[in-house]
């Protein structure tokens, strides 16, 4: 049977500052008694003293964002108290950029491919022994790669199947 008696449990700040958890402590919406670490890394990145400072400057509604981003940084400073959070950004923009050059490699593999089946499936014209054997040239440039034609290459037709135009007018021309 359940005593008359409410005991709540310190928050984890008090826990840690080894002090009495007052009914309106600041500390305790943000800080369950379960994760004094939490506490643990924002006392000793930034201070108590500092953070109550900080909560109390704050509304209330902005409180418990400004937690969750000391509790962040002082996470990733007791990690890495050279660099902190801005050592993970960085380390995540690096990859975002090493993606992103792979995502420009396999899209430039795949307009290889796409234009080698349409110059593949397109019958030969008469009087023209052969298309030129490699297809459209692979050139990188800043920014992703693309392909372009070699300027010695004509296209063998005047009317492309990709320039062609619905109303039967054919369009396109030699590249």
């Amino acid at each position: 049977m359940a005593s008359s008696s409410s005991y709540t449990s310190p928050c984890a700040a008090c826990k840690v500052l080894r002090r009495k958890c007052i009914p309106g402590c600041i500390f305790a919406p943000y800080f369950p008694p379960e994760d004094p670490q939490k506490f643990a890394n924002v006392h000793k990145i930034f201070g108590a003293s500092n953070v109550t400072k900080l909560l109390n400057e704050l509304l209330p509604r902005q409180r418990e964002d400004a937690v969750n981003s000391l509790a962040y940084e002082a996470e990733a400073r007791v990690r890495d108290p050279v660099y902190g959070c801005v050592g993970a950004i960085s380390f995540l923009q690096k990859q975002v950029e090493r993606l992103q050059k792979e995502v420009d490699s396999a899209n430039s593999d795949l307009f290889q491919y796409a234009c080698n089946e349409i110059q593949s499936s397109l019958p030969a014209p008469p009087g023209v022994n052969s298309v030129h054997p490699m297809g459209p040239t692979r050139q990188r440039h800043e920014g992703g790669g693309f392909y372009q034609t070699p300027s010695s290459f004509q296209f063998p037709y005047s009317t492309l199947p990709w320039n062609e135009d619905n109303s039967g007018g054919g369009g396109g021309g030699n590249n």
